[in-house]
């Protein structure tokens, strides 16, 4: 049975996703709810690919961090023997695409129980050097006073490094913002939040612009797919009311979706 899908991810992320869902017969609404734009700061972004081989590793949090810092730009000296760490299959895609090599890329594996920073910590705590930096590579909220702000994953995985020795640096190199969405968009998504349609969510961020862009919205009565526990959670404690959660994977999604018809 066909259902109307709701695709929250980030224009770039999501097409696909939006393909699959298409394919397997969904109708498909792709509205992101993180707006991605790159920051300007060339400069600091040129220094830390100079210093590229100082880092045991670098973070990319996401797929946009990795075409946002080395989609025009490469390490000079080439890619040495420092690691790149993915927490996801999009994220380690991405550095493929970049020129990355395989062997460099470390991520959890395919058929870890979630993709998340604990599961990139399982594969990469016993390779770390103590003391020698790693590079965090991440965006930027358009509205956000401090620049170290994470997030709860990456918050647990600066807490590891940390009580290990290692130092991290931070560097945003794009820019996440609520869209601005007119109103026969939000009308549409008023909507949608009662009549059936499944919200699929892969960002608690994503859920936080949403209750911004529709305040006083009743979500008692909404559907929606969780990509993490995190997420299902925020979703909940935001009164959507029924929530399923599964694994960052299309397959696992259309399986959710199957199980809602």
């Amino acid at each position: 049975m066909a259902l109307d899908v709701i695709l929250t991810r980030p224009l770039s992320e999501g097409v696909a996703w939006a393909n699959g869902l298409r394919k397997a017969g969904h109708h498909v609404k792709h509205w992101p709810l993180i707006e991605v734009s790159p920051l300007t700061d060339v400069m600091r972004l040129k220094t830390a690919l100079q210093a590229w081989h100082g880092y045991q590793a670098v973070m990319f949090v996401s797929r946009a961090a990795v075409t946002h810092a080395l989609g025009s730009m490469k390490p000079k000296a080439g890619w040495g023997m420092t690691r790149c760490w993915a927490t996801g299959p999009g994220t380690r895609a991405a550095l493929r695409e970049v020129g990355v090599p395989d062997s460099l890329i470390d991520s959890p594996p395919p058929d870890a129980l979630q993709f998340d920073t604990e599961s990139l910590w399982a594969v990469v705590q016993h390779k770390l050097l103590t003391e020698r930096p790693v590079l965090l590579l991440r965006g930027g909220d358009a509205d956000q006073v401090d620049v170290n702000a994470q997030g709860a994953g990456r918050d647990w995985l600066m807490r590891q490094l940390a009580l290990n020795a290692i130092p991290v640096d931070i560097l945003s190199v794009y820019q996440r913002s609520v869209p601005r969405w007119d109103m026969p968009r939000l009308e549409e998504a008023r909507l949608a939040a009662q009549d059936g349609s499944v919200w699929l969510f892969s960002s608690s961020q994503a859920l936080e612009n949403l209750a911004a862009l529709l305040p006083s919205q009743d979500w008692r009565t909404t559907r929606a797919v969780a990509t993490h526990e995190r997420i299902a959670l925020t979703a909940k404690d935001m009164g959507i009311g029924k929530v399923k959660f599964c694994r960052p994977s299309l397959l696992e999604v259309l399986a959710s979706l199957e199980s809602l018809t």
